[in-house]
Parts: structure tokens; C-alpha cells; sequence
């Protein structure tokens, strides 16, 4: 007579402590000096945007006076916030640039 000697082996799933990283949105900030088309080669340069897109939030930033770009982990937006600004000092504008911590 054979004998079966399979154990049975269960798996149990826990649950991980792991939280995503908190995110954060850049803006830019309007300014009275700054050109439009100048802004637009940065939202394409910057943050991949299509020419259209780009004109959509040069458009809100100009009217509304600030315009996301984008929401990033913390070290990548920080360093897009420190490569805008410093394009933009390069090309003698004033424009500003800034992250806020994203509201879930």
C-alpha cells in the first residue's frame, strides 16, 4: 500500500506598512516680464508637454496667475523646480517656479 506524505501548504498574504512617497505639484507663478512663448518652451523643455498643452497652462498661469505642470516625488521635483529656475535666470526672466506638497 502506498502512503501519501504531501503536506498541505497554505500561504498567507499581510498586509505591507509601505506608503508611497508624498507627491508634489509644481507650479509656475505669473509674472509681469516673463514672455508667453518663453514659458511655453519651458512646459515643452521641462515637462514633455505638447505645444498645445504647453499654451493651455501658459494661458492659466498668465490668468490665473499660477499653473500646474506637473505632481512628482519629492527629489524628482525638486530638481525641476532647481532646473527651471535656473533656465530661466540663464535667459534673464524672472520666472518662478515652486512645489506644495500634494493633498490626498
Amino acid at each position: 500500500m502506498a502512503v501519501n506524505d504531501r503536506e498541505e501548504i497554505i500561504l498567507e498574504t499581510k498586509k505591507s506598512n509601505l506608503k508611497l512617497p508624498p507627491m508634489y505639484k509644481i507650479l509656475l507663478l505669473n509674472d509681469d516680464f516673463t514672455p508667453m512663448d518663453f514659458v511655453v518652451e519651458v512646459l515643452q523643455t521641462f515637462f514633455s508637454m505638447s505645444q498645445e498643452r504647453a499654451t493651455q497652462i501658459m494661458f492659466k498661469v498668465h490668468t490665473e496667475g499660477s499653473g500646474v505642470c506637473g505632481v512628482y516625488p519629492g527629489d524628482i521635483a525638486i530638481t525641476k523646480v532647481e532646473q527651471v529656475v535656473k533656465f530661466a535666470r540663464q535667459h534673464q526672466h524672472p520666472l518662478r517656479c515652486v512645489m506644495e506638497e500634494e493633498k490626498i
